[in-house]
């Protein structure tokens, strides 16, 4: 017997919630299970059909999927309090090249990195380049975060396997991209 969940991912910063709201006034016997990624690979958990849907953090790899690109998050330097840096409004990444790069926009963004990173920026012993969404997911009084410019910005988008024919599916989509129950695709 198929589930009647929906089941769908989201990496961690991503706040799903609007969405689930919307879902469950439209559609409420077919109820959402929102899965946090944590640390897990949410393509690899779509391929091993582990999830229905997912947001995730791009890029990833498309082969076999179908991808809507949502939106792109602000990169900040996340620096300790006692920083200068701290007390910038926005601050460009050219000027930080002195500065010791704990975590950058290239790194794994694991949530065990994450903390370690910023446990060594609360100590003053150097900088961490996140998105915005989580920086303030790992928000600390002893560090600040500080929109950086220079770097790209990092993007979320919606993966589903291209095989998927769950009209569910369709119809999440249509959520998310903000169609009304009137609207025709």
């Amino acid at each position: 017997m198929e589930s009647t969940r929906l089941r769908v991912g989201f990496a961690s910063g991503v706040t799903p919630d609007r969405w689930a709201r919307t879902w469950d006034r439209r559609h409420p016997r077919d109820r959402l299970d929102l899965q946090p990624l944590a640390d897990r690979d949410g393509v690899a958990l779509l391929r091993g059909h582990e999830l229905d849907l997912c947001f995730v953090r791009l890029p990833v790899d498309r082969d076999g999927l179908h991808l809507i690109p949502l939106y792109d998050e602000q990169p900040v330097v996340v620096a300790s309090r006692e920083h200068p840096v701290s007390t910038y409004d926005e601050v460009d990444v050219a000027d930080l090249g002195d500065e010791v790069l704990l975590l950058g926009p290239g790194d794994a963004l694991t949530r065990e990195a994450l903390r370690a990173a910023l446990d060594r920026v609360a100590a003053d012993a150097g900088i961490a380049v996140v998105p915005m969404s989580l920086a303030r997911l790992h928000h600390r009084r002893d560090v600040a975060a500080v929109p950086v410019t220079g770097v790209p910005t990092s993007g979320v988008g919606l993966a589903w396997l291209r095989e998927s024919d769950d009209p569910r599916i369709e119809d999440f989509i249509g959520v998310v991209r903000g169609r009304t129950e009137n609207s025709s695709r």
